[in-house]
């Protein structure tokens, strides 16, 4: 067992797999001698050698165009882009390219490749570089999305989505870069699609994914302590493939649903969770699910109107205590 940041994590899953199979590259904008911006790629070249990690021009569309090329050609590309905010960027490619593929072609071409971006808010870099874009990738079929919240995960979810057949986005929270946690040694592998429940509760069931999830473990030990609630809260890991039992079976046992989302509130992923809820399970609440959300709105850079912004602890407590008690 080993204590790694997020962001050591990163390095450690794309080298678990980089060593496992040959096949698999990495390429990306500064992710080589410098070790990504974000640092946290940091010794991948110097194990793996520049054929096999490639820097690229600043470019995202020559970077996920050259991914589809090697997928296409055989090779298991993970391809950076720094910021999720610049898929704008190359959402061609996202939507309408590799997502496709496969069934453009009736299963003669696949594209098994991986898109690693840093995603979501909390670092100040304004509305353009600070976006939770998980809902952009989530309504495109054909794509596969996963955000881990742990390191643990980080590496787990890495070798589920290098080893798929189809596209990923792998969705790494800038906010997580510096967190801590314990990692098992050897081999980590996980399962896309496969929800976890990180706190076990029996009044309410709280659904959470990437920074919101320590949040949400953290309200939940409040709302426990200070008013008696007892919170399950759910990681949902994967929103595609989405995990829909666990879900379920969770609301089914606590009988109320909350989902904490740092997406903007029109059109975010916790609507589908409570659609799916409504039309599956809709006997089984004892009261309206309640979405907990950033406002529809571009994320300012001034610190005290992000952390307004996004999500807190307290919000999520004040929420669900009040919907708890009416």
């Amino acid at each position: 067992m080993a204590e790694l940041t997020y962001r050591e994590a990163v390095a450690r899953g794309i080298a678990q797999e980089m060593a496992r199979d040959p096949d698999v590259v990495f390429l990306g904008e500064d992710i080589g001698k410098a070790g990504g911006v974000f640092k946290a790629t940091v010794g991948l070249y110097e194990q793996f050698g520049p054929l096999r990690v490639r820097d690229t021009p600043i470019s995202e569309q020559a970077i996920l165009g050259a991914a589809m090329g090697a997928a296409m050609t055989g090779l298991k590309p993970i391809a950076e882009i720094m910021f999720s905010d610049f898929f704008a960027v190359c959402f061609d490619y996202i939507a309408n390219e590799f997502a496709k593929s496969r069934y453009m072609s009736n299963g003669q071409v696949k594209c098994p490749l991986v898109v690693r971006t840093g995603n979501g808010a909390g670092s100040r870099f304004g509305a353009q570089h600070s976006q939770s874009v998980e809902n952009w990738c989530m309504m495109i079929p054909g794509l596969k999305v996963v955000a881990p919240s742990t390191p643990r995960d980080v590496i787990g979810l890495m070798a589920a989505a290098v080893r798929d057949p189809d596209p990923v986005i792998f969705l790494e929270h800038k906010s997580l870069y510096s967190v801590k946690g314990d990692v098992p040694d050897g081999e980590i592998v996980d399962r896309l699609g496969i929800a976890s429940i990180v706190r076990p509760g029996n009044d309410a069931t709280i659904v959470a994914l990437a920074l919101m999830v320590p949040r949400a473990l953290a309200a939940a030990d409040k709302l426990k302590s200070e008013h008696g609630i007892d919170c399950e809260v759910i990681d949902v890991r994967s929103l595609v493939p989405l995990d829909t039992r666990t879900i379920l079976g969770s609301v089914a046992r606590t009988h109320r649903l909350f989902t904490v989302e740092e997406n903007p509130r029109l059109c975010g992923w916790g609507a589908e969770i409570v659609s799916i809820v409504a039309d599956e399970a809709f006997y089984e609440l004892d009261g309206p699910p309640v979405r907990i959300t950033t406002p529809h709105i571009p994320l300012p850079a001034a610190d005290i109107l992000e952390d307004l912004a996004l999500p807190s602890v307290e919000r999520i407590v004040e929420r669900v205590k009040n919907a708890m008690e009416s």
